[in-house]
């Protein structure tokens, strides 16, 4: 079961992800997009973990929730409505509830991710976050691990692809050949995640 206590810790963990990668995230962006990705992630999630450090909610909910605000009022473009309604649409889905298995977890965070795909008119294959999120979140019901790969798997493979959403799109055939780096720092949520289980866990 997971408590509160193991979504603040993924969540920190994310952080400090977010917060080496930056740079790259950066550089991803600086071809198709505004060149801002890893500082607005980074700004946004160095907030989400210092909020966590000082509130710690006590619900797993509870601290999705509150990440999610914390992300949509510090993440600038994009990033903040997608990413934090992203984990606030999680965390109401999950409710009150003091401890959650997995499964649960992989539930609600298919809600979160549909919500988001619903927002951005986004699905696999457009090259942006969604071509991470909807492979992690199928395998997410199999084991922590399978959803890391299948998002890192799904992310590599937006540099084929032209962009039909977002930012990109404006730049039509020149978008092709480039990371999309959306699909990349949602990837890194699931590196946080499996490293925060340490490699094991999934439903059973």
């Amino acid at each position: 079961m997971l408590d509160a206590a193991f979504f603040r810790r993924w969540l920190v963990s994310a952080a400090a992800l977010v917060d080496r990668e930056a740079e790259r995230l950066t550089e991803l962006d600086s071809p198709i997009g505004d060149a801002d990705h890893g500082s607005n992630m980074q700004r946004g999630f160095a907030a989400v973990a210092a909020v966590l450090e000082k509130e710690e909610p006590d619900t797993p909910g509870a601290v999705l929730m509150l990440a999610g605000r914390q992300l949509i009022a510090t993440v600038g473009g994009a990033s903040g409505p997608l990413y934090g309604t992203l984990l606030r649409r999680t965390g109401k889905a999950l409710g009150d509830t003091a401890e959650v298995s997995e499964q649960q977890f992989a539930d609600a965070f298919r809600t979160g991710v549909d919500t988001v795909a619903a927002l951005g008119g986004a699905a696999p294959g457009d090259k942006t976050m969604m071509d991470a999120l909807v492979p992690a979140v199928d395998a997410l019901g199999e084991s922590f691990d399978a959803a890391r790969a299948a998002a890192n798997e799904g992310a590599l493979a937006t540099t084929p692809l032209q962009a039909r959403k977002g930012r990109a799109s404006y730049l039509g055939e020149r978008s092709i050949g480039h990371q999309d780096p959306g699909a990349t720092s949602s990837a890194l949520l699931f590196d946080a995640l499996a490293e925060t289980a340490g490699g094991e866990g999934g439903p059973r």
